[in-house]
């Protein structure tokens, strides 16, 4: 049985949908089996996705317009093709003529999925590259500091000075957590406190 989804990004977008509907039904879906979602590609809560991808059963075909109609990224819809597949379930898109019922088709996912592969490796190796440089110029990735300033002056003063970091957290109002990765990052190294003897 063949299923027909079909999304466009808003409720003003009707002729889209009438063109997705008569490509659909002109490929040989029935009207009763055809799922509808009025939502952008990048969001998560497709309800006629869900529905469509939960009506389809073993031997059936999912079909869509366009591969955009189906997916938010080239790997999400080979997450979606890859599930389908395991259930038994063709997909076909009628535009880019994939058809994994078909050898060609199957070859065309499968190259696919070789490019999503290559797609995240890259994205990988640019972010690895972006922090070694950041980390070169004294730059180091993560969150912003939570201390900074005359607070974090004040802290680093009060714990030279022999204050435990319980009593510093409890004067100055920051989380242990927080003040133990403040410390990390401008490298104290508790010689004051040590001089001290003061327990933390």
């Amino acid at each position: 049985m063949l299923v027909g989804y079909m999304r466009v990004s808003s409720d003003s977008d009707r002729q889209s949908t009438d063109l997705q509907r008569d490509a659909l039904l002109a490929a040989g879906v029935d009207a009763r089996h055809l799922f509808e979602d009025r939502a952008s590609g990048a969001k998560d809560d497709r309800t006629g996705l869900a529905r469509a991808l939960e009506f389809v059963r073993p031997s059936d075909v999912l079909v869509v317009w366009k591969l955009d109609r189906l997916g938010r990224s080239l790997s999400h819809l080979l997450t979606i093709v890859t599930s389908l597949k395991d259930r038994q379930v063709a997909f076909r898109s009628l535009t880019e003529g994939m058809d994994t019922t078909t050898v060609s088709g199957e070859l065309l996912f499968h190259v696919f999925g070789a490019l999503a592969q290559y797609e995240r490796a890259l994205i990988q190796e640019r972010v690895v590259a972006g922090l070694a440089s950041a980390r070169k110029r004294g730059r180091i990735g993560g969150r912003p500091q939570a201390i900074t300033g005359e607070k974090l002056d004040a802290i680093v003063a009060a714990l030279d000075g022999g204050m435990s970091k319980a009593a510093v957290c409890r004067n100055f109002g920051v989380k242990r957590t927080t003040l133990i990765e403040t410390l990390a990052r401008v490298g104290w190294c508790g010689a004051g406190r040590a001089a001290n003897g003061q327990q933390e």
